[in-house]
Formats: C-alpha cells, structure tokens, sequence
C-alpha cells in the first residue's frame, strides 16, 4: 500500500495482559491513496520498535507498508478513537512481518501529497460555531464535526 500520512497519534505504552510487569506500545496513523479512500493503520509491539517505527515518518510524509494484515473493523469501538474511514478495514502492523517506508517515486510522491489537505468529512456534516452557540441546549451530549481555520498563532 502506497499512501499520504494524513493523521498520526503518539506512541503510548500499556500494561502487558500476558506478561505481567511489561508493557507493549502502540500507535496509530492514517493513510490515504486517493480522494475518496483511506485508511487508519495500528501498530504493537516492543517499546524500542514502536518508538523507532513512529519516528521514521511524520504527516505528510508519502510511505509505503508492505505485508500489512488486513482486519476488519470494529466500527463502533474502533471509531472512538480513531478517524472514520470509509473502509471497513483496518491495517495493522507486525514487527516481524510488516515494514513502513518512505516511497520514493516522485511522480507518486506529487500526486499523494496534492491529498494531503483534501477534508475526510463530508463538506454537509459540519456544524459552523455560530450553530453551536444557538443551538447548544439541543446539541448536548451529541458529538459534532466542526470545520475552523485558525486565524493567527502567537
């Protein structure tokens, strides 16, 4: 799979269910191929992997993952932590099977990037502030999509 990272988590560590005592880490990053296609991917394993890994690339970057397992999704546990996609798959990650690297095909590389700023939501299912305020009372307790532009850093 070739893509763009589009999104990307930091790495955080777990107590380890079947070794008491250890941890396993983990992160996540999304990647997209095309307008409408992405795909969030995970990875587990060994701190010094996962650090190594995760530090490899950043957002933006065009990578390429060979052997990924593929899995499907468990879209409602899945999708609280992580961006929606439109697949109903998920890729994950495997220290002795997987690798992530940099694409190095320019041509590739212009054309993933040109997706790299494209929206993952539907442009009909964004709430604008001025909604949310007026309309506050009924909003509550419902999780929103908002679209803002930051306006200045200082």
């Amino acid at each position: 799979v070739i893509g763009v990272v589009i999104g990307k988590t930091d790495v955080r560590g777990f107590p380890d269910r079947k070794n008491i005592g250890s941890e396993r880490y983990t992160f996540s990053f999304t990647i997209r191929d095309s307008p409408t296609y992405f795909i969030n991917v995970h990875s587990w394993g060994r701190e010094d992997y996962i650090r190594s890994l995760s530090q490899s690339f950043r957002v933006g970057d065009c990578v390429t993952i060979e052997n990924p397992l593929v899995q499907s999704k468990e879209a409602e546990r899945e999708e609280k932590f992580n961006p929606v996609t439109p697949s109903r798959y998920k890729l994950l990650l495997s220290e002795n099977h997987s690798t992530v690297k940099m694409s190095s095909c320019y041509e590739t590389d212009m054309k993933l990037l040109s997706l790299l700023h494209l929206p993952v939501k539907d442009p009909q299912d964004y709430y604008s502030l001025g909604d949310i305020i007026a309309n506050g009372q009924s909003l509550d307790g419902r999780i929103l999509n908002v679209l803002a532009a930051v306006m200045s850093v200082s």
